[in-house]
C-alpha cells in the first residue's frame, strides 16, 4: 500500500476516533450510561472505565540522631527521584504554569479536551508527526499506566519493556487512555488530578515529581517556594523531559546551537523557549500581571543543580552502617517462601520509607575521628583494615560503626584505588555485609571464663597454668578430643587462677582450665552470647568446596583446643554485643540499627526489634565483670580511659600478630575495635603507623572512642560478685610413695598440680622410687608438689625393748648399728637388766652405722624404805 493509501487510512480511523471523542466529551453522560448512536462509542463503552491509582515509587531516605536530638540524613534510595507533596506545599505559579501550558481548559472539560485531541490526530496523519494534544487528565492517566507497568519490573530492561508497552502510539491504547480520563474526572476533583499530576510527572533523567524536580534543579528549592521563571521552566521541562532538561546546558537538544544578538551560545536556550511560551499562556489566561510577565521573560534560567544522594556511599563515614542498615531492609522484607527474593530492594526504591537509625552521630564522628588519626585507609605494606564498632548495653542499639576504607559498590572503582575503597562491610557477617569475619584471638577466652564459672569452679580456684602438652580434652559432642597440644604463652608471665588467667590473657592457663571443662559446652557457651561464624555456620563448623564451586558442611570438622584461643573468624558486631551482654548482668540482646520506619503514608511499619536472652546468670556475669576489669591493670592497660568509669575488657592477638582486638565495655556501652590483615599475614608488632605502633592503634581508638562514650552515657560500678565466687578449693594430693618417678609426676599433674623434682632423701623404700611429697594431703590445684625419691639408704631399726641388755646390743650390732647403754631406774623388779625403751623405737628406720640407744632397767628410786616408828 503507498504512503498516501495508508495516510487516507489513518484519517479515516482517527476520524471515527474524533466522532468517539466528540460524542463522549460533549455528553460525557451517553458514554458512561450506554446510550450509544453508533458501533464506535459501543467499542469506547466496552473499554475497562476504572483506573487503579497504586502508590507512587518514592524515594527512601535514611536518617540518624545528631547530638541535639534532630535527625540528620544519611542517604536517600530510589529508582524514581521522587517525593509526593499535598496541594498546599506546591506554588501557585506551578499549578497555573502546568495549567496554562499544558491543558488551558483543564478546568472546563471533562477529561478530554476535544479540540487539542483532534489537532493532534490530524497533524499525526497529515504530517507524520506524532503530537500531543493530550489534557491534563489524560496525561495524568498516561503516567500511572507507565507507573503501574514498571512497579513490578526489578531489572532496567524489564523498566524499559513496561514503558515502551505503556506508551506504544496506538488507537487502543489511545482510547483506553482516554476512557479512564473520563472516569477519573467522575471519581477525582480537578485539584487532586492536578496535584497527582504535578507529583507524578517526569522531569527528565531520574526526577519524578514537582518537589524532587524543584530540589534537584534549584538548590534544594521547594516546590513551595518556585519563583514563577523557575516554575514555568520546570513545567516546561514536562512537554519533552529530555530536550528541555535543566542539567544538559551545552546538549544539542537544549539549543546550544542557539546565539544571541552579540553571536554567544545561549545556555537551555530550548527550556527557555517554552518557557517564554508557557509565561504568555499564563499571562493571556490573566494569572500573572504583565510587569511579572516582563520580569520573567527578562530572566535567564539559571538553574542550580543540587545532585540527590542515592545510596550509602553519601553517607560518608556512616556508609558502612547504612549498607548495614538496607541489608537489614532487604532480609525484613525479602520472602524466601515465594521467592520474593527483591522485595526489600524494592521497598527501599521505591517505597517513600522515612527509616530512623539508632546511630548516634556524635559517637559515630569519635570512631571516625578515632578511625582517621590511628589507621590509614590504605598501606603499601599490607592489605591494612580496622572496624570500631559500638553498641548500647541492654538496648542492642548499634551506635557507631566505622571502617578504615571509603565506600563504594562499583567494582571498576575499587579495582582501580590503591587499596582504600571497599564494597565489604568489615564489621558483620556476611549475609549482612559480605564479611567473612576475622580471628578474634584472645577476645574469645571471656567464654572459657565463662563455661568455667558456670560448673561452679571459682575466679581463686588454683590450678596448674604452666605450658607443658597437653594431650586430651573432653568433648561430649564428638567424643573428646586426643592429640598434641602445646600454646606458647605472649610473655613469660604464668597464671594459676582465673583472675590472673585473665588480666594477663595466659593461653596454657586457659588451655588448663578448658581441660577441665567440656569444649562443647565452651561453644555452646559462646553461641548462647549470640557468637557464630561470620559465614553463618555454628562454631565448629566449616565449609568444603567441591571442584564445581559447590559447597557443603564438613561432617569431620569440630570445635577444638585451638579454637578457645580465638580461632574462628567471627564478625566484630557479634563480639561487642557478646560483651555488652556480659556487661548486662549477663543477659545479651541481638543488635539491631533501626529505630522507626515510616512508611509513605505516614504509616509506622514494624521493625526488627532486639532480643535479649539470658546467656550466663547474673552471679556468673558479675564474676566474669570482675575478671575482666583487671586488665586494665594488665594486657589492656594502654585502654584505661581515666575517666572514673568502670570498665571491662579483653584484649586479642592472632598468631603471627595478624590480628589485634580491644573488646570492652562500661555498663552502659559497648565498643569492639580490631586492627588488622583483610588479606595476608603482615605481623603488626614489625610495623608503625604515622600515630604509633601498629599493634596498639587498636587501644589509642578504644580509649579515644570509650573516654567519649564515658563522658556521654556515664556507666555506673559494676555488681560484685557472691562471696562463693572467690572460694578456694582444695583436694587430695596423690599418694605417689613407691612409684616411679615419671609415675609420680604423671599422677601429680593429671590431679592438678604442679611437679617439681624434689631430689633424693634417706628412705628405706627401693632406691629411685618416689619416698614422699612436700606438701602432702591437701592443697589447692595448680599448688607445686615437690616428689622426693628414695637413696635406699635406711634399714629397719630392730625391736629388742623386753631383751637382756647383752641380748639387745648384740642385735642391734649383728643390724649393722651402733649401741649406747644407758641405765633408767625401776621399782619392778621383772624389769632389772632388761631394756624397757630403745631411741630410734624398734620398726623404725636409721643409717646403717647409726647409734641405737637403748635404756636398761636397774632396781632403785621406786618409792620410801622400810622403816620403824
Amino acid at each position: 500500500m503507498s504512503d498516501v493509501g495508508a495516510g487516507i487510512l489513518g484519517f479515516v480511523g482517527m476520524s471515527a476516533l474524533a466522532g468517539v471523542l466528540v460524542t463522549a466529551a460533549v455528553t460525557p453522560a451517553l458514554a458512561v450510561t450506554g446510550m450509544a448512536a453508533n458501533n464506535s462509542i459501543s467499542m469506547f463503552e466496552n473499554l475497562p472505565g476504572y483506573l487503579e491509582i497504586e502508590d507512587l515509587a518514592q524515594k527512601s531516605h535514611v536518617y540518624a540522631t545528631a547530638g541535639d536530638g534532630t535527625n540528620v540524613e544519611l542517604a536517600s534510595f530510589y529508582t524514581q527521584n521522587r517525593e509526593e507533596v499535598a496541594w498546599d506545599a506546591i506554588s501557585q505559579y506551578v499549578k497555573d504554569a502546568a495549567v496554562a501550558g499544558e491543558d488551558p481548559r483543564f478546568y472546563e472539560h471533562g477529561g478530554i479536551d476535544v479540540q487539542g485531541t483532534v489537532r493532534g490526530a490530524l497533524n499525526t496523519v497529515l504530517n507524520g508527526n506524532t503530537q500531543g494534544g493530550s489534557s491534563i487528565t489524560q496525561q495524568y492517566v498516561k503516567n500511572v499506566l507507565i507507573q503501574d507497568g514498571i512497579a513490578e519490573a526489578t531489572t532496567p530492561e524489564e523498566e524499559e519493556a513496561a514503558y515502551e508497552a505503556a506508551t506504544e502510539t496506538t488507537v487502543d491504547r489511545k482510547l483506553k487512555e482516554m476512557r479512564y480520563a473520563i472516569s477519573i474526572e467522575k471519581k477525582y476533583a480537578k485539584d487532586d488530578i492536578l496535584r497527582g499530576y504535578l507529583n507524578i510527572a517526569h522531569f527528565g533523567g531520574r526526577v519524578y515529581g514537582i518537589e524532587s524536580a524543584a530540589r534537584y534543579y534549584f538548590n534544594d528549592t521547594s516546590a513551595a517556594n518556585l519563583t514563577l521563571p523557575q516554575a514555568a521552566s520546570l513545567i516546561a521541562i514536562v512537554n519533552n523531559p529530555e530536550k528541555f532538561r535543566l542539567d544538559y546546558p551545552e546538549s544539542e537538544a537544549n539549543g546550544a546551537a542557539t546565539v544571541n544578538d552579540k553571536g554567544e551560545p545561549v545556555p537551555y536556550a530550548a527550556n527557555k523557549d517554552r518557557r517564554d511560551y508557557i509565561l504568555g499562556e499564563m499571562l493571556k489566561l490573566k494569572k500573572i500581571t504583565q510587569e511579572e510577565f516582563d520580569a520573567a521573560v527578562a530572566s535567564p534560567v539559571e538553574p542550580v543543580l543540587k545532585e540527590p544522594s542515592t545510596g550509602c556511599q553519601t553517607a560518608g563515614g556512616s556508609a558502612y552502617f547504612c549498607d548495614y542498615v538496607t541489608w537489614v531492609i532487604k532480609h525484613k522484607f525479602d520472602d524466601p517462601a515465594t521467592e520474593d527474593v527483591n522485595e526489600g530492594t524494592q521497598m527501599l526504591q521505591k517505597g517513600g520509607l522515612d527509616i530512623y537509625t539508632t546511630l548516634d552521630l556524635d559517637l559515630q564522628l569519635q570512631a571516625e575521628a578515632a578511625m582517621a588519626e590511628n589507621v590509614p585507609f590504605a598501606d603499601p605494606r599490607f592489605d591494612v583494615g580496622s572496624v570500631a564498632v559500638s553498641v548500647e548495653v541492654g538496648t542492642g542499639k548499634i551506635l557507631a560503626m566505622a571502617q578504615n576504607k571509603k565506600y563504594t559498590q562499583d567494582p571498576d572503582v575499587i579495582a582501580a584505588s590503591a587499596g582504600d575503597f571497599s564494597s565489604i562491610n568489615f564489621s558483620t557477617d556476611y549475609e549482612y555485609g559480605g564479611s567473612l569475619g576475622f580471628q578474634p584471638g584472645s577476645t574469645f577466652k571471656v567464654f572459657t571464663l565463662a563455661e568455667w564459672l558456670n560448673e561452679g569452679h571459682s575466679l581463686r580456684e588454683s590450678f596448674n597454668g604452666s605450658r607443658r602438652n597437653f594431650t586430651s580434652f573432653p568433648a561430649a559432642c564428638y567424643g573428646g578430643w586426643k592429640g598434641n597440644y602445646n600454646p606458647k604463652n605472649d610473655d613469660g608471665t604464668g597464671a594459676n587462677n582465673a583472675v590472673d588467667a585473665t588480666k594477663y590473657s595466659v593461653n596454657t592457663a586457659f588451655i588448663a582450665m578448658a581441660q577441665q571443662l567440656d569444649l562443647c559446652k565452651i561453644r555452646d557457651t559462646a553461641q548462647a552470647f549470640g557468637v557464630r561464624r561470620a559465614d553463618g555456620l555454628d562454631l565448629g563448623q566449616q565449609y568444603q568446596y567441591a571442584e564445581d564451586g559447590s559447597r557443603s558442611v564438613n561432617a569431620d570438622a569440630i570445635f577444638g583446643p585451638g579454637a578457645i584461643l580465638g580461632t574462628e573468624e567471627i564478625a566484630p558486631l557479634s563480639m561487642v554485643s557478646a560483651f555488652a551482654g556480659i556487661a548486662n548482668n549477663g543477659a545479651t540482646c541481638s543488635p539491631i540499627a533501626i529505630a522507626r520506619i515510616v512508611d509513605s503514608k505516614g504509616g509506622e511499619n514494624p521493625v526488627p526489634q532486639t532480643e535479649c536472652k539470658q546467656s550466663v546468670t547474673p552471679n556468673v556475669a558479675a564474676a566474669m565483670d570482675y575478671a575482666m576489669a583487671q586488665t586494665f591493670s594488665g594486657t589492656a592497660s594502654a585502654s584505661n580511659t581515666g575517666t572514673g568509669v568502670p570498665h571491662i575488657g579483653k584484649t586479642g592477638t592472632t598468631d603471627g600478630n595478624k590480628d589485634t582486638w580491644m573488646n570492652g565495655a562500661s555498663t552502659r556501652v559497648a565498643t569492639a575495635v580490631w586492627v588488622g590483615n583483610v588479606t595476608g599475614d603482615a605481623n603488626l608488632r614489625s610495623l608503625s603507623f604515622d600515630s604509633g605502633a601498629a599493634a596498639t592503634a587498636r587501644h589509642r581508638m578504644w580509649k579515644r572512642i570509650m573516654a567519649f562514650a564515658d563522658e556521654k552515657y556515664g556507666g555506673s560500678e559494676f555488681p560484685e560478685p557472691d562471696q562463693s565466687a572467690f572460694k578456694q578449693v582444695l583436694v587430695d594430693i596423690p599418694q605417689v610413695a613407691g612409684l616411679s618417678l615419671d609415675a609420680a609426676k604423671q599422677a601429680i599433674e593429671t590431679a592438678g598440680f604442679v611437679f617439681a623434682d624434689g631430689g633424693q632423701q634417706d628412705s628405706n623404700l627401693p632406691a629411685g622410687t618416689v619416698s614422699g611429697t612436700d606438701p602432702s594431703g591437701q592443697t589447692g590445684k595448680g599448688t607445686t608438689i615437690r616428689v622426693f625419691t628414695s637413696n635406699g639408704s635406711m634399714t629397719g631399726v630392730p625391736n629388742v625393748v623386753g631383751m637382756t641388755g647383752d641380748q639387745a646390743e648384740g642385735a642391734l650390732k649383728q643390724a649393722g648399728f651402733k649401741v649406747q647403754r644407758q641405765t633408767e631406774n625401776t621399782t619392778d623388779p621383772t624389769k632389772v637388766g632388761v631394756v624397757i625403751s630403745q631411741n630410734p623405737a624398734g620398726g623404725g628406720f636409721a643409717k646403717p652405722g647409726d647409734q641405737i640407744t637403748i635404756s636398761v632397767g636397774k632396781l632403785g628410786g621406786g618409792g620410801d624404805a622400810p622403816g620403824g616408828d
